[in-house]
């Protein structure tokens, strides 16, 4: 697991398996499995060939590409404080760690399936509002064992993958786009990666609910 460079960021950070009991939280870095087609949420420095032109984003089936690392953040304009629990319904930005990129999404049709693109957009961390994501889920906060759904905050479809593959120069990847019926095909699990501990917010609550 390519986590070495990740690991100078800060010294709270933690690795540790999805499989560990806990909750996400802003500031982890995660690699995120469809589950229906098992790849990974991927991008690189490749951009469409149409629509957008940005960056593209695919899935992959290999586990220990450091392409597919993306940082957890508050949406755009709001800082999330490292540690703090990632709540059901709220939303986030996804930003691709190797590139400085945020998942987005917008009014273009994606290449092979003719759904919503979904590419890779800004700089250093910085683009728009369209990077916003919305955390679906159940209960109260996402959790590290449980699948998600992403829906993009504002042109309501969900992060998906539907099985079309790339030919050159990305070939064997899947396509990753945006649908906007819910199906087994916009499921995803947080699965390798380094996982803030929560912050003390979410032991206050959990203490306030013992009592």
């Amino acid at each position: 697991m390519a986590v070495v460079p990740l690991l100078l960021l800060g010294g709270l950070w933690s690795a540790v398996g999805a499989s560990s009991l806990g909750v996400v939280t802003c500031g982890s870095v995660v690699k995120l499995l469809n589950t229906r087609h098992n790849v990974r949420l991927h991008s690189h420095d490749v951009r469409y060939g149409s629509g957008s032109g940005q960056q593209s984003v695919t899935g992959v089936t290999s586990v220990d590409d450091s392409n597919s690392y993306w940082r957890i953040r508050g949406k755009t304009a709001t800082v999330c404080e490292r540690g703090t629990p990632i709540k059901c319904g709220q939303p986030i930005r996804l930003t691709h760690v190797n590139t400085g990129r945020n998942l987005h999404s917008h009014h273009f049709t994606s290449p092979l399936s003719g759904n919503q693109e979904v590419s890779a957009f800004g700089e250093e961390g910085e683009g728009d509002y369209l990077d916003d994501w919305t955390v679906l889920c159940n209960g109260p906060y996402w959790v590290r064992d449980g699948e998600v759904r992403f829906k993009h905050s504002s042109t309501e479809v969900l992060l998906s993958v539907t099985g079309e593959q790339y030919g050159r120069p990305i070939s064997g990847q899947k396509e990753v786009h945006g649908m906007a019926q819910p199906s087994q095909n916009n499921y995803w699990k947080a699965m390798e990666g380094i996982f803030m501990k929560p912050s003390e917010l979410l032991k206050a609550e959990a203490h306030h609910a013992e009592l």
